[in-house]
This record gives structure tokens, C-alpha cells and sequence, in this order.
């Protein structure tokens, strides 16, 4: 499948999630009003023209006018119990949105490049491989993605620079995916088997709200979740995790500020065991790098999972924040030292204009970006995707690319 066309179906969905509900609205439709013939058979003597009229009323109703309609209405129209997935398009708003600040600096850079320059030289590649440095993107990954471009560029004999933003687009979404499917995707374990997620990072980079933010999002898709409060060093991270565990619905399990992280891991397992639960998320406190005992601890953390549930944890998420830039890069680096770190999570990636972070972090210590943070709101921690994020970086450029396509 061509960028372009993977890119399309990014932003508006193809004909999956919202064609999918019009179906689904249309066919309940069509049972509604075979039932209200049959029930017409039968000698009812409320006319369907009135019943039809009830429920359009009762869906034009504002929420708040709902709890006053009749119970005989509220019977005919049971609310759905399962909520309504985001739109593939407002997804991609959110990256767009939240990649704002990262394109207001980068892509400016990039479209000055572009209008000052009509022909693709040499010229154009060395102040090109400047302005990705400055977004942080990584001098491998820049390195990387001058050799495709130059090769590309080669190949097609392209002489100008027209178009050149989708060729970076297509480009830096294969140097991130590097032919690797689905690598966004937590490590999920079977129904019925505990996966236990593990939450790493120092301390300042949003790791407990990101915490309360990944539960709410595996409380919507229907799973039960326990959190573990193993920050048991920084003043009020317990009180602060338990504020999230009300907020979402999930259960804390904690002991007293100072305790042994590795006991409460302990016996938070064997609670989330006892509960039944799905997922077990265990918090960390934030270990400064440079603190060899800290490092050490999180490593006597990690061994008292793996003892009690084999091949655990299944995920070991390092929170870094964006805003961060490379110093965010060390820390990645560091972490992956002292434990399996299996994915990221990049928070704050709307306050910051170095977004290019997430490919360095890709490229050169080959661990997948899980989630990013895209704003305050519950649902703005979104899974990583890298059509979307590229999108993000060259919205109008891109926007304009697949017009013309169209046209």
C-alpha cells in the first residue's frame, strides 16, 4: 500500500470506524421498524407513527431532559452499554494539534527551505540535515534520511523541490517502522492471565498522570485494573496515585511512605491475583541515573515480578519527557541499561518544539514509542502512530500533496 493511500485512510478512516457505526445505526434501524410491524400484526393498538415520533424525540432531547421521558420510551431505547470509539479523524487532529508548537518551528524551517530553494542540490541537503538537527530528530536518523532522500531524489529524477515534503514524510515513517508491524501495541496477555505492566522514569516527567491516563484507557476497553503504588520515596506519590485510582475507578495498592517498593509489588500482585484483575500497573519511584542504590532497587523490583509471575513484566514503559529533547535520549539510554525497557511513553509532546525526539529515540536505541502525551484532557494519551505523527510535522504540506493527488 502506498504512503499516500495509508496516509488517507489515517486521517479519515477509510470505510472502517465511521462508515462502520452508520452501518451498524442503519441496520438497527431496519430491525427497529421490522419490529414495529410485527408488533403492528399483533393488534397494537399504539400506532407506529407515535412510537417512531417518541424516539426521534427522545433522541433530539438534550441529556439533561432524558431522566423525564416515559419509562415505557426509556424501555424501547436502552442505552448502549459499550461507548463509541474516537473517529479516525479526531485521532489525527489530536496529533495534529498536539504537534502544533514541533511544526510551527520545524515546518516553517522546512517551507522557508523549500520557497528559497527551487531546485534539489546539494545546497538543499546540508541546509535541510541542519534544520532536522535543531528539531532534535538525531544525527544518525539525519544521516539516515539524507542517504534515502538522495537516493530518492536519484532515482526519480527529481529536479525540483515540489512535493519534496511527502518524499521526507514517506521516508522518515520507513526509518521509523523499519519494517517492524504493530509496534505501538502493548503486550497484552491472554484472557484470563494478569499482565503486569512496570512504569520507570525520573521523577518530573508526568510518569503517575500518565499512570491514571493508560488505566482510564484500559478501564474503556472493558479491562479491570490494579495500581501499584511503588513510589514509596517521593513525598505524596502515593497520595498522588490514589487521587488517580478515585478518579478512574481502579484499585491502589499501597503501603506507608518509605516502605520497602519491592514488598508493595509484592503484594500488589498477589492482590491483583486474588482480584481477578487484567492488569496490574506498578509505579516506580523516580530514579535520578546517576544514583547507582536507586538503579539497583529498581532492579531487585524487577526480579520480584519475574519470581512471581513468569516472563514479567510484560511491559517495562519508560516515561521521558519531550521537552527534554536529547537530555530525554540519555535517559533513555540509561534505563534500557539497568532494565528491559520494552516502550516509551512521551509525555508533554505538545509543549515542546522538539518533537523530532521520537525518531532519535527509535533510530538509535531501537525501543518503540507506546503512547504520547498530546494534552491535559483524560483521553490525550494516544498510541503512537507514525502516519499520524508525520502528519503532524507536515499537516498543510502534506494536506496540499494529497489535493493534487485527488485533483
Amino acid at each position: 500500500m502506498s504512503f499516500f493511500k495509508r496516509l488517507k485512510e489515517k486521517l479519515i478512516g477509510g470505510s472502517s470506524e465511521e462508515e462502520k457505526v452508520q452501518e451498524t445505526d442503519l441496520t438497527n434501524e431496519a430491525e427497529s421498524d421490522a419490529d414495529l410491524e410485527d408488533a403492528k400484526q399483533d393488534q397494537v393498538t399504539e400506532p407506529v407513527e407515535e412510537i417512531v415520533e417518541e424516539v426521534v424525540e427522545e433522541v433530539e432531547q438534550p441529556q439533561e431532559e432524558s431522566t423525564a421521558l416515559s419509562t415505557d420510551v426509556e424501555e424501547t431505547m436502552p442505552e448502549p452499554v459499550v461507548e463509541k470509539k474516537p473517529s479516525a479523524w479526531s485521532i489525527t487532529q489530536k496529533f495534529k494539534m498536539g504537534l502544533a508548537k514541533t511544526r510551527d518551528s520545524f515546518t516553517s524551517k522546512v517551507n522557508d527551505l523549500v520557497a528559497r530553494y527551487r531546485k534539489v542540490d546539494e545546497d538543499f541537503f546540508e541546509e535541510l540535515e541542519e534544520v532536522l538537527l535543531q528539531a532534535d530528530v538525531g544525527f544518525e536518523t539525519v544521516m539516515e534520511l539524507m542517504d534515502k532522500l538522495r537516493f530518492e531524489v536519484q532515482r526519480k529524477n527529481i529536479k525540483d523541490t515540489e512535493g519534496i515534503q511527502a518524499i521526507i514524510s514517506e521516508k522518515l515513517v520507513e526509518i521509523y517502522e523499519a519494517g517492524e508491524e504493530n509496534i505501538a501495541e502493548l503486550n497484552m496477555q491472554p484472557d484470563g492471565e494478569l499482565t503486569v505492566i512496570l512504569f520507570v522514569g525520573v521523577n518530573g516527567v508526568g510518569k503517575t498522570t500518565t499512570i491514571g491516563k493508560l488505566a482510564h484507557r484500559l478501564k474503556s476497553q472493558g479491562k479491570s485494573v490494579v495500581l501499584a503504588a511503588g513510589d514509596t520515596f517521593r513525598a505524596g506519590a502515593i497520595d498522588q496515585l490514589q487521587v488517580w485510582g478515585d478518579r478512574v475507578g481502579c484499585e491502589v495498592i499501597k503501603q506507608s511512605e518509605g516502605s520497602d517498593p519491592a514488598a508493595v509489588i509484592y503484594d500488589a500482585i498477589a492482590a491483583a491475583k486474588k482480584r481477578g484483575a487484567d492488569v496490574l500497573i506498578c509505579d516506580t519511584a523516580g530514579r535520578l541515573q546517576n544514583k547507582v542504590n536507586l538503579m539497583k532497587e529498581l532492579e531487585k523490583v524487577h526480579r520480584v515480578i519475574s519470581r512471581e509471575i513468569p516472563n514479567a513484566p510484560h511491559e517495562v514503559l519508560l516515561a521521558l519527557d519531550a521537552t527534554t529533547g536529547q537530555n530525554a535520549l540519555v535517559q533513555a539510554q540509561t534505563f534500557k541499561e539497568a532494565t528491559n525497557v520494552t516502550g516509551i511513553v512521551l509525555t508533554k509532546l505538545d509543549g515542546t518544539a522538539k518533537g523530532g525526539i521520537v525518531l532519535a529515540i527509535r533510530n538509535k536505541l531501537h525501543i518503540p514509542v507506546k503512547f504520547v502525551g498530546l494534552g491535559e484532557k483524560m483521553d490525550d494519551l494516544q498510541p503512537f502512530d507514525a502516519e499520524r505523527y508525520v502528519y503532524g510535522l507536515f499537516a498543510e504540506g502534506l494536506e496540499k500533496e494529497l489535493k493534487n493527488i485527488e485533483d
